[in-house]
């Protein structure tokens, strides 16, 4: 059977805001021009596969300001889901489990049919 753990709601709370900081990131930047900087289009066909892409206006002060915003409470929320004092209590390989399991926390587990 494996082993359950019990997490304290501020970790399970951290892990799960780390979620959802990463998901409105990667959002953000799918949305973004792929250059910060305002560059020309480019198509280079002469690699093992052909790269193009358009004009890139660059991105604005606002946009700039809310990659690094999030970027920035990204690594608070890395740092304190890793150094959390709950870990000091888990050794070995149960600290790597436990470590995996806190990623999936917020998922909700299937329902088992009766």
């Amino acid at each position: 059977m494996a082993t359950t753990y019990d997490f304290p709601s501020d970790l399970l709370a951290g892990q799960e805001e780390l979620h959802q900081v990463r998901a409105e990131l990667s959002a953000l930047l799918k949305r973004l021009p792929w250059s910060v900087e305002p560059l020309d289009g480019f198509s280079d066909d002469t690699g093992w596969r052909k790269v193009e892409r358009p004009a890139s206006p660059g991105w604005s002060a606002d946009e700039q300001a809310e990659v690094e915003k999030l970027r920035r409470r990204e690594r608070e929320l890395a740092v304190f889901v890793s150094t959390h004092r709950y870990w000091s209590q888990i050794t070995g390989p149960d600290r790597v489990t436990a470590r995996s399991e806190l990623k999936h926390a917020h998922e909700t587990p299937p329902q088992e049919e009766a």
